[in-house]
């Protein structure tokens, strides 16, 4: 698995970057400037100023998000182990945001290292796949993810004081 970048999640209001942001203002200052300037010269008959506000608004605002979603797609995936330039192309060439709803959809889990060896594993692991260590806690009967302070098992009902949790988890729970 290849080393992903590393951004802690609050510092997820800069996972678009500057280009993608100045970008984006350009492109709707200059799709701005068709609609207002260009497109209105071509045609014989000009519609309502309120029609005109708001198509040239629509399509000027649709252009900068287009830009946003690359640039926030270049900064997420390498997070997720993904690969940026590819998702990159899929999301600038499919049209009218497939590509965005796409890599949305099929997008991995946050990748994160394991504290005792240092391998990268995916969030939603409750063991390290290389050394066994238990990354969180869970229940011993169904093996689905509990908070460490339930006393139960909300899926199975299962008493998870018999369950032998590290005494790390417990810790976390106090």
């Amino acid at each position: 698995m290849p080393e992903p970048q590393s951004i802690h999640a609050n510092e997820d209001t800069r996972l678009i970057p500057v280009w993608s942001i100045m970008a984006a203002a350009v492109v709707f200052v200059l799709v701005e400037y068709y609609f207002w300037i260009v497109f209105p010269e071509q045609q014989h008959h000009v519609p309502p100023l309120g029609l005109r506000v708001y198509m040239n608004l629509s399509w000027g605002l649709l252009a900068a998000l287009y830009f946003l979603m690359i640039g926030f797609v270049s900064k997420d995936a390498p997070r997720r182990s993904m690969s940026a330039r590819f998702w990159m192309l899929i999301c600038f060439v499919m049209p009218g945001g497939i590509g965005a709803v796409l890599y949305f959809l099929l997008r991995t889990p946050l990748v994160s290292t394991c504290a005792a060896c240092g391998t990268h594993v995916q969030s939603d692991f409750h063991f390290c796949p290389q050394c066994d260590y238990q990354l969180t806690a869970s229940c011993g009967n169904c093996f689905r993810t509990v908070r460490t302070t339930d006393q139960y098992c909300t899926r199975c009902g299962h008493e998870l004081a018999h369950d032998h949790m590290p005494a790390r988890l417990r810790l976390l729970g106090e």
